[in-house]
């Protein structure tokens, strides 16, 4: 009876220790470990947010401007942090550019036994590239990142120096892949402003795209057939968000990188280290709503080449050109302002945008056509927007003996008839 007892008891307390562990998850991210996909609309916060009163639980977030690479906000935006599964993106970039989507794979016993989130994959299971792109996309498989990362480069960490090699080429200089996860390492770090930076660029390949875009989507593993959903809880439940990645593990926290698009307006928002899943959520409506009311974009380039123009015919005779042949000097700005001609900016700023060009009037020959002149600077109660560099779109040569002859003789013609009769 003693020994029924003990064994009673010693199986209570196996029990609770089993609860007690499963609620505190060891690996961690999205749908299988947090995550319970949302599937009512999610409401619009109000359009009154103030930028000081967003009251943002995450450690560090960022908004970007894809057009312009502009930050709209951000909050420790190059603090350098861990972020769990969004190192997906940059698997699944490496893929997409090192790999052949219909290529099939044999998944090995190391892919198959990762831990955290998981497509559900087992040694000797067979599955094409595309359809382990969706396993790592939309449901986070750990077990799919590995299987990927051996299919392309052999192992682990030969895929974590092919990330390491992209981030240098993106120069991306505070990241760092130590595997193709995620999961806690203290060498596997990013920052917001870089992680949406690294977002942007994978947003480009239509494949990738395409990806994150998915809301539901059905593998087939070994022949059959397996239905995934995305973890992306504001995919198709927020206006204009069209992806890209979740992520959760205990030393990241919550993660999520949106993209959002309205109208003619593009953003990146990431979310990095919020203390819960509605924490996340709620931020990055936040962020986005913000920015959406707050900004729109302003023709830079053509309110440039306007003032540029107005400017020279108020200034016709502004420029002296010292031993120079000719003062008709002609201005023009760097090539910058036709890389980002629309800038986005706070909605109450446009009004009082206003331009100052510096440059010195008395200049020496020889003047060489791209020779640096000046400065014109945008600025708008009291704070820069951006400043452009000023070239001389002329060229004007140094006055030779017989250029100052025949201004000599020009000046005095009598002289020259003189020498002429």
């Amino acid at each position: 009876m003693v020994q029924k007892n003990s064994i009673t008891k010693v199986f209570f307390i196996f029990s609770c220790i089993l609860l007690l562990c499963s609620s505190f998850p060891i690996y961690g991210d999205d749908l299988c470990l947090e995550d319970d996909l949302i599937t009512t609309p999610i409401q619009e916060t109000s359009s009154s947010i103030d930028s000081n009163l967003l009251s943002l639980n995450s450690r560090s977030c960022v908004v970007l401007d894809r057009l312009s690479k502009t930050i709209l906000y951000g909050k420790n935006e190059k603090n350098k942090v861990k972020m769990a599964s969004t190192t997906k993106i940059m698997t699944a970039i490496v893929v997409l550019e090192n790999s052949s989507l219909d290529k099939t794979v044999e998944v090995s016993k190391k892919a198959a036994n990762t831990g955290g989130s998981r497509l559900g994959l087992k040694t000797g299971d067979k599955i094409t590239i595309r359809d382990l792109l969706y396993g790592l996309l939309l449901c986070s498989g750990n077990d799919a990142a590995v299987c990927l990362a051996e299919s392309v480069a052999g192992s682990v960490l030969e895929f974590s120096n092919l990330m390491n090699a992209k981030a240098q080429e993106l120069e991306l200089s505070n990241t760092h892949f130590e595997s193709p996860h995620g999961l806690d390492s203290d060498e596997h770090y990013t920052t917001a402003y870089e992680l949406a930076l690294l977002s942007n660029y994978a947003l480009k390949n239509s494949t990738f795209l395409n990806l994150v875009g998915t809301k539901n989507y059905t593998v087939t593993i070994n022949g059959y057939p397996k239905t995934l959903s995305n973890t992306n809880e504001l995919l198709g439940n927020l206006n204009g968000v069209y992806g890209i990645k979740t992520g959760f593990t205990n030393g990241a926290n919550r993660c999520l990188v949106s993209a959002c698009k309205r109208g003619n307006m593009d953003i990146i928002c990431v979310v990095l280290g919020a203390d819960t899943k509605n924490f996340r959520t709620q931020d990055s409506i936040k962020l986005i709503e913000h920015s959406f009311k707050s900004f729109e974009y302003f023709d830079l380039k053509k309110f440039v080449e306007q003032y540029m123009e107005n400017w020279k015919n108020e200034h016709s005779d502004f420029f002296f050109v010292e031993k120079g042949c000719s003062n008709d000097v002609e201005i023009k700005t760097d090539t910058h302002l036709d890389e980002f001609p629309m800038i986005p900016l706070e909605k109450e700023l446009i009004s009082s945008v206003e331009a100052t060009i510096s440059v010195q009037n008395n200049l020496q020959a020889p003047l060489n056509k791209g020779d640096w002149i000046g400065n014109l600077t945008i600025s708008s109660n009291g704070s820069n927007i951006a400043t452009f560099n000023l070239f001389s779109n002329t060229s004007i040569r140094k006055n030779t003996i017989m250029d100052y002859m025949l201004t000599f003789f020009r000046s005095y013609p009598n002289v020259l008839e003189s020498f002429i009769f």
